[in-house]
């Protein structure tokens, strides 16, 4: 049954197509920047995109990262200056349905081309983020606030572009929402084992699903 948590609408699409270079931090893709038309998304993400630091960012399970609008437009206000698309670094500006608070393994048709998605695991701000955002605290700040966003793995490739749909299409039914896989925030260890019963998990949902119930 489509409930109103199953729709939503991409507001933009950013790749970071050049490098910033951070005082004390050295090059980074972080400045994701709005793309005007249709970008091609593969299994490693949007082709336009690229990481500096491929250790922690990208690849299979991390290929996009997407984040809220309504989760932007808090922050926005707290810190009383406007946060433009891409700020977060993420690809997808997503509006209309829950992003860290979607279920861990969900699957998102994105538009009419075919591009579909899977949620697999939060959000870390690190260090590169932090000089980023020339916020005091601001890793600890966001981290509390725990409105992290949320990393996606391509299950099918295809295009994507402002203003098209996003339909939850697939949902798990063991409960663990993105946001439980932060360390600061409480997950049931029930949820957790039934996410983790399953043989075909991401590598890295699996990791982090796993520290959490040995946390738990």
């Amino acid at each position: 049954m489509t409930t109103a948590d199953d729709t939503g609408v991409v507001l933009a699409v950013c790749a970071a197509t050049d490098d910033v270079v951070l005082d004390k931090i050295g090059a980074s893709g972080i400045d994701k920047r709005p793309f005007a038309d249709r970008v091609p998304v593969s299994d490693l993400g949007l082709t336009p995109d690229h990481s500096v630091d491929t250790k922690h960012h990208g690849g299979i399970d991390q290929a996009v990262y997407a984040y809220s609008e309504r989760e932007a437009l808090r922050w926005a206000d707290e810190l009383g200056r406007p946060l433009p698309h891409g700020w977060f670094g993420e690809n997808l500006r997503i509006d209309g349905m829950p992003v860290t608070d979607a279920v861990v393994g969900e699957q998102w048709a994105v538009g009419d081309d075919g591009l579909l998605l899977e949620t697999t695991i939060p959000r870390t701000p690190c260090r590169t983020f932090a000089v980023w955002s020339g916020e005091p605290h601001w890793v600890k700040r966001f981290m509390d606030r725990a409105d992290v966003g949320a990393y996606l793995r391509v299950l099918r490739p295809g295009t994507v572009g402002v203003g098209d749909s996003v339909r939850v299409v697939a949902r798990p039914d063991h409960g663990v929402r993105v946001r439980h896989l932060l360390p600061t925030v409480e997950a049931d260890h029930d949820g957790l084992s039934a996410l983790l019963s399953a043989t075909d998990l991401p590598a890295k949902v699996r990791r982090e699903a796993s520290r959490k119930l040995a946390r738990v």
